[in-house]
């Protein structure tokens, strides 16, 4: 279970998110809309431990991630809109520097986990500054996966992509999460969105849940 409550940040004297809180079980997507600025990247962040807030508990299955880092690196997989590889590292290479060493692992992952379903294994040689867009996204994926956390954190994993990648990277969503995992997802992509068991629209720095059934037109209307 990752669970959040009272997540408070300011940028200057501007209050991004307001006490948000939120529960992500296993086998549960939630999916976070809202519109641009709204603090959907700063809340991600957060819950990653890229960032920090101002106060606030994250909590991931009873583990205390504010008081004791390691737990955010055990806890998550977080997948941010940056690109975060070494582009003139081969994909082989980035997958070695993200699996600290363990060549036994990222073997096993190349045979039949995260790196072979999003297709690396055609890949390995390449330098990433050659690949395109939707190739690097679906090695952040597999990078940020190394660990195996049981939480998938992604900040628009869709943008820019062409429809084979974002239909590969879907596929791969459906997968974890019937293999037990919680995804937590930031979007503005109907099709992305139809992976997410819940949705959430942030608003005034708090998290609103709304039905999942929603149209777009109708989603719009909560921002």
């Amino acid at each position: 279970m990752l669970e959040a409550s009272g997540i408070c940040k300011k940028y200057r004297k501007k209050e991004i998110l307001k006490d948000a809180e939120l529960l992500v079980a296993p086998g549960m997507c939630l999916g976070i809309v809202g519109r641009n600025g709204c603090g959907k990247t700063t809340l991600l962040s957060i819950l990653a431990g890229a960032r920090k807030a101002e106060r606030g508990e994250i909590r991931f299955d009873g583990k205390d991630a504010v008081r004791h880092p390691e737990v955010f690196r055990q806890g998550a997989a977080y997948v941010p809109q940056e690109n975060p590889l070494i582009e003139d590292l081969s994909v082989l290479d980035n997958l070695k520097l993200w699996y600290r060493g363990d060549r036994k692992a990222l073997a096993r992952d190349l045979e039949n986990g995260p790196a072979a379903m999003l297709g690396m294994n055609d890949l390995l040689r390449q330098t990433v500054s050659r690949l395109s867009g939707g190739m690097k996204k679906r090695l952040s994926i597999a990078c940020s996966l190394a660990e195996h956390a049981p939480y998938l954190i992604l900040d628009e994993p869709g943008a820019a992509l062409d429809m084979e990648c974002k239909s590969v990277i879907r596929s791969y969503l459906q997968d974890y999460l019937r293999g037990g995992g919680g995804v937590l997802l930031a979007s503005h992509e109907m099709e992305e969105l139809s992976v997410c068991t819940n949705l959430a629209v942030l608003r005034d720095g708090v998290l609103h849940p709304v039905s999942r059934k929603l149209s777009a037109q109708e989603l719009v209307t909560y921002f």
